[in-house]
């Protein structure tokens, strides 16, 4: 089977986690760059990386690599990708999103119009046609341009991989299902070990989680734009790739996760979308504000996305918010807490310095990720058993 160059867009700073789940799928690393992963697969490699990582914003088929400093330059680059190989005669096709960082070509109005015109005509000279049909299927196009070189992908998506399916409604200021995972991922959690999201809004944080806890893949219930791409990508791809996630899923999965809110009408949200993610069962979600945080087990996980004040009028609430939460935390035994926020005294507030914070960006704002560790569980004995001599 055709070898592809693969490409996955990620969160800035969280290449790690999405590099850990594409070696995790049996697939060769190729390139990691700030926002990106390159790997190599197969046909079956695009039907199981948008059906299984949880990470990535979108996959894309890598088709072009090249330095442009001018548009003709662009133009003959462009014109030199063998557009044939991957478009059908009447396959639409069209620069859906551009974007220029630090190079010489920054208009991405002028990039999308020069390289559609280079893909037309390659594609006229190929099949001899006067003009391009596009009567078929779509194939969008994502440009990357960065000091002069330039990335071509084809989406093979379509919609963004955080669109899972199960968030119809959401909070005033949601986390996207990818962060939300990518996040979880960075812990140490795992789901035999106590869960809680003291502001859990919409329901992200305790969705994904139950979703990783119960082993659903998060593409299972969503359709992608090349599954209609069947000169390239097999039909039996996408169904192999959904038996496996299926054989995946943990019927019997049992864990304690709780999402808190002080909002009760978010709260119904939650209910629902975790309803629609097939993990209501698997989670406890109420109303209650953050000063009556309390859990009787030790060695619990708070993972949450704290108010972040971007408003003049929360800003001022924040100072009692984060005091509350750090108050709860101190009181909770041997818990580790992992939050993510732009507000700049969060440490200050909570009354502790986090073990590590790392710089992520969440859409163009710049935030943290404080990790507050906590003591180890004990490890568990293994009793062996006794042989008779």
């Amino acid at each position: 089977m055709t070898k592809f160059e693969l490409l996955a867009p990620c969160h800035f700073g969280l290449e790690s986690v999405l590099k850990r789940e594409i070696t995790d799928l049996g697939y060769e690393i190729t390139e990691v760059e700030n926002g990106r992963v390159t790997f190599r697969g197969d046909a079956s490699a695009v039907a199981r990386a948008n059906i299984f990582l949880r990470t990535a914003e979108r996959v894309l088929l890598k088709v072009g690599d090249f330095e442009a400093k001018s548009f003709d330059e662009l133009f003959e680059e462009t014109k030199a990708i063998p557009w044939e190989e991957y478009l059908p005669k009447d396959g639409k096709c069209w620069v859906k999103k551009a974007s220029s960082i630090n190079s010489k070509l920054f208009s991405t109005s002028d990039i999308q119009r020069i390289m559609k015109r280079a893909l037309a005509n390659r594609m006229q000279d190929a099949y001899h046609m006067d003009r391009m049909p596009e009567t078929g299927e779509e194939f969008p196009l994502r440009v990357f341009f960065l000091k002069d070189r330039c990335v071509v992908g084809i989406d093979t998506s379509g919609d963004s991989l955080h669109k899972r399916g199960y968030r119809l409604m959401q909070g005033a200021a949601p986390i996207t299902e990818t962060l939300a995972a990518a996040l979880i991922l960075l812990t140490p959690w795992h789901p035999d070990r106590i869960l809680v999201d003291p502001f859990c809004g919409s329901g992200t944080f305790p969705i994904e989680a139950a979703m990783i806890a119960a082993g659903i893949a998060p593409g299972m219930n969503r359709s992608f734009v090349a599954e209609s791409w069947n000169h390239l990508i097999p039909k039996k791809c996408w169904y192999d790739a959904i038996d496996e996630a299926q054989d995946m899923v943990k019927e019997d999965a049992v864990c304690d996760i709780q999402g808190y809110d002080i909002d009760p009408d978010i709260i119904k949200v939650a209910r629902e979308n975790a309803e629609r993610a097939g993990v209501d069962h698997l989670i406890h979600f109420q109303q209650r504000p953050v000063d009556q945080l309390s859990h009787p087990k030790k060695y619990g996980f708070i993972i949450t996305n704290p108010p972040y004040g971007e408003r003049l009028e929360e800003k001022k609430a924040l100072p009692a918010i984060y005091r509350a939460l750090g108050e709860r935390f101190r009181n909770l035994d041997d818990w580790s807490m992992f939050m993510i926020t732009s507000y700049e005294k969060a440490e200050k507030d909570i009354g502790r310095k986090a073990d590590k914070n790392r710089k992520i960006y969440n859409g163009m704002l710049k935030t943290y990720f404080y990790s507050f560790m906590g003591k180890k569980p004990p490890k568990r004995r293994i009793e062996t058993p006794k042989t008779e001599g």
